[in-house]
This record gives C-alpha cells, sequence and structure tokens, in this order.
C-alpha cells in the first residue's frame, strides 16, 4: 500500500531515536558468536537484516537470548551442517559464507530473490579451494568447504570492502591471517571492521595496502553498538531542509561509522552541529538558503540518496561522485535517483560513477522505491518541504528501519 508524505505539520524542533547501526551490530554479532566467552550486546532495535543475521546463527547452533537493551550471546563452534535463510541481508550472507568457508563444513543457502542479484564472494573462495553449486540465478545454493588454510590472500577492494572485512572478522575468531589489498583499502568500512576486533580482544592492524589479525582470545563481557548513523542523516537533512533543530539521541562526533562526514556538509552549509549530552545537535534554523553539493561519497555513499533529496531545493546543481558501485546494491541506485527526479521535475545527469542534478521546482509524484528501503526514506524527505509525494512500497523500510515512518508521522504532529 502507498504512503503520502505531507509537508503539514511538520515544526522547527524535534528529538528522534534510530536503530542500532546494521553494520555494526552485523560485526558484534559475529565477533560474538564465534568467540569463546559470553558477551551482553546492548542494541536499540534492528530491522529484517538484524533478524536474518540472528537466524542464521541460530541455525548453527549459536546461544543467543534476547534481552530488554539488547542480547546475550554465548559463543562457539559453528555446526559443519546447517541451513542458512540470509533473506535480503547481504551483509549477513558474506560474513557467515565466509567464515563458514574456512571453519569447513556442507552447508545450504536460501535467500530472498532481491539478494540473489548480488555479488558474493564466491570467486575469492572458489580459488581458496570451496567448491559451490549455483541456481539458475548464479546464486550460491550449496557450499563445500575443507577449511581453508592460507595465511595470506589478496582482496580486491575498488569496487566493495564487504568481502576483505568478512576475511577481517574471520582472522579474528580463527587464526593470524594477512590480507593484501591491489587497490586502496583503508575506507570508513574496514576502519570500523579493525575497530571493532580490537575493542573485542583481538588485534588487527590495518593499512592502506594491507592488514594483519590476529584473533581474539577473551571477548567483552559488554559491547554497546552505536545507533545507525545512516539512519540519523534523513533525519539530519531536514535541519537544512525545513531549517530545523534536530536531534538525535546517542549519535556521538567518536562514531565508528563513516556516514557522521554528512554532518560535515551540513556544516559547510550553515547548519550548526553540536555535541550534546543526549547527541549530536544539527540546527539550520538560521539558514535561509544552501548551494548544491559537489562531493566523492565513496567512502559514505549510503549518503547519496539523501543528498539527492536534498538537490533539488539547492541554489546551485550538484555533482555526486564516486558512487558507481551503488548501481549494485539492493536496487541500481543511482538509475533509481535518475528515474525518481525525472518524476519530481527535476534535472538531472547520471553517469557510470557520479550523477549531476539541477535544483527545479518539485511537482508531485509516485516514487518507485525498487524495494530498496533507502530510496524510500530518502525520497520521503522531499515531501516533508513540498508535500504529495508517494512512496509506492514504504513497507520496504523494514529491512533496517521498520518505524521510520511512524516517526516522521510523530515529529509532524
Amino acid at each position: 500500500m502507498a504512503l503520502n508524505v505531507n509537508k503539514i505539520g511538520f515544526g522547527t524542533e524535534f528529538e528522534v531515536d534510530v536503530p542500532s547501526s546494521k553494520s555494526l551490530l552485523s560485526r558484534a554479532l559475529f565477533l560474538s558468536a564465534f568467540t569463546k566467552g559470553e558477551v551482553h550486546l546492548l542494541a536499540n532495535g534492528y530491522g529484517e537484516d538484524g533478524e536474518a543475521m540472528l537466524g542464521c546463527l541460530n541455525a548453527l547452533g549459536i546461544e543467543i537470548a534476547p534481552l530488554r537493551d539488547g542480547f546475550w550471546v554465548k559463543g562457539g563452534t559453528p555446526k559443519r551442517t546447517a541451513s542458512l535463510d540470509f533473506r535480503s541481508a547481504g551483509t549477513a550472507a558474506r560474513f557467515l559464507m565466509t567464515a563458514l568457508a574456512f571453519f569447513g563444513g556442507d552447508y545450504e543457502f536460501k535467500c530472498s530473490s532481491q539478494l540473489e542479484t548480488r555479488p558474493m564472494p564466491t570467486d575469492l573462495l572458489e580459488s581458496l579451494g570451496v567448491t559451490f553449486e549455483y541456481a539458475e540465478s548464479g546464486f550460491p545454493r550449496r557450499m563445500h568447504s575443507e577449511g581453508i588454510r592460507a595465511e595470506e590472500i589478496c582482496v580486491e577492494t575498488e569496487k566493495s570492502t564487504q568481502f576483505a572485512s568478512a576475511l577481517m572478522l574471520t582472522g579474528a575468531v580463527s587464526r593470524p591471517l594477512a590480507l593484501h589489498f591491489p587497490a586502496a583499502g583503508r575506507d570508513s568500512y574496514l576502519k570500523m571492521t579493525a575497530s571493532c576486533i580490537n575493542s573485542f580482544g583481538g588485534e588487527c592492524l590495518l593499512s592502506e595496502k594491507d592488514c594483519r589479525i590476529r584473533p581474539i582470545q577473551t571477548p567483552p563481557k559488554v559491547f554497546a553498538v552505536e545507533p545507525d548513523v545512516s539512519s540519523a542523516c534523513y533525519f539530519y537533512a531536514l535541519s537544512l531542509l525545513l531549517r530545523a533543530r534536530v536531534l538525535v539521541r546517542g549519535v556521538r562526533f567518536e562514531s565508528l561509522q563513516g556516514d557522521l562526514a554528512f554532518l560535515r556538509l551540513l556544516s559547510s552549509r550553515g547548519v550548526k552541529v553540536t555535541d550534546t549530552q543526549s547527541g549530536i545537535v544539527a540546527d539550520g534554523r538560521d539558514v535561509s538558503e544552501f548551494e548544491g553539493f559537489d562531493e566523492d561519497l565513496s567512502n559514505y555513499s549510503d549518503q547519496t540518496l539523501t543528498l539527492a533529496a536534498l538537490a533539488p531545493f539547492a541554489t546551485t546543481p550538484s555533482r555526486l561522485r564516486g558512487i558507481g558501485h551503488i548501481r549494485r546494491q539492493e536496487c541500481d541506485r543511482i538509475a533509481a535517483i535518475e528515474e525518481n527526479l525525472t518524476a519530481l521535475g527535476v534535472p538531472c545527469r547520471a553517469e557510470a560513477e557520479e550523477i549531476e542534478i539541477f535544483p527545479a521546482p518539485v511537482r508531485p509524484a509516485t516514487i518507485r522505491t525498487f524495494g530498496d528501503h533507502r530510496v524510500a526514506m530518502a525520497f520521503a524527505l522531499v515531501g516533508t518541504r513540498c508535500g504529495n509525494v508517494e512512496i509506492d512500497d514504504p513497507a520496504c523500510v523494514k529491512k533496517t528501519f521498520p518505524n521510520y515512518f511512524e516517526t516522521l508521522r510523530r515529529i509532524a504532529k
């Protein structure tokens, strides 16, 4: 059922909570699950991707109990035979597929039709002796591994760093491992992975060209998962879009998440960004207009869609660069931006690695989400400014932020 986002009722001051970071939660669950010890993970909600990761770990025999403020996890060795349903969770699929290849065993994999078309680390793992059976779509349905014994591995990071993160995490729960990156490998997600490993008591030495990992000996008793900065940025964007003061509770400047760079962009447009005891505040009440964005987003590309929602209201064109890899995410996100901006009457020009957007009056339109949660959440922002923007599949936000539209409605009262 479609949902209409209308501008009526939004004030100039509001506070919100967002779920825990999907990226950090996936890493923390992984490290807790496969190291010997008991860990209390402090987490504030999660979406379908988190449910998929939890379901897979349960299928592997890992003991996990829900708590009021997160999870209790008792780590151990995974079963050598299991059937895993990744649903639409690409992170869970890549991380667990890699780990299980190292541990060894026979596994069956299931997933949604959306995930079937997304890249998996099968070429890399096959080069290390793992065998797969594939579905017609090309998705690996079965995997057999005698265990991977390589001590040094060369891994490509130019298109995506998630395979490298999967190997880093696997080294942290198995045995010492050295990784080499043909292209520069030190992006925000690799830094996040390294920081998590070090926080869990392992040793991860990351440089631009390589990474050396030593396993975790004793995990922490308690680990707090940060709020999701990617989700927070939709609300921070309202500081500029609606000239509002926005507090997202729990977000801090010392966050491990690369999307915090979005706040730098807001600050460069006159938004006052400050840390408070409750969380970071973005105050755009004194900003009457703002220039467009010319930005390389390769290290925080989830914010491409957020900036695309802001760009029509800027005073100058925007050029969003370094984003070719987002064509291979939940949908072709560059194509989704182009199609939806065109429907809104906003001129744009898309190329392989970037998109240019020109300011223009926005007309009512229905947004095609292509089942992508970030398309839905970002383009809903346009409706808060001008109204009459209909989201064709609002339920797709369940992937990471199930109550996103309820949160928007609450702050509109």
